[in-house]
């Protein structure tokens, strides 16, 4: 997977999450973007990283999201790598 490629479906992936405030909402409770900063911050070093760290962090989002994008969950893992360090959960 290209830089590129990674970048593509993580901006895929903030759109899936952008489409419903539900999903939406605990996104911008975890990272304290408000909604009209989402476009600037989208902007910032590691800000897909993050997108996709927070997709990778629940189960139900990832399986919901790699279902409406039609893709294996593995590449979401794969796109997360590729923007940097993978994702690695917090484990108490």
């Amino acid at each position: 997977m290209t830089r590129e490629s990674a970048e593509s479906l993580a901006v895929e992936a903030l759109a899936f999450l952008a489409a419903e405030p539900d999903r939406l909402g605990p996104f911008l409770a975890a990272t304290g973007i408000a909604p009209e900063t989402i476009r600037a911050s989208a902007a910032e070093p590691g800000f897909l990283a993050g997108v996709l760290d927070h997709i990778l962090a629940d189960e139900r989002l990832l399986l919901a999201f790699v279902d409406a994008a039609a893709i294996a969950p593995e590449a979401v893992g794969r796109a997360r790598a590729r923007l940097g360090r993978p994702y690695e959960p917090d484990i108490p």
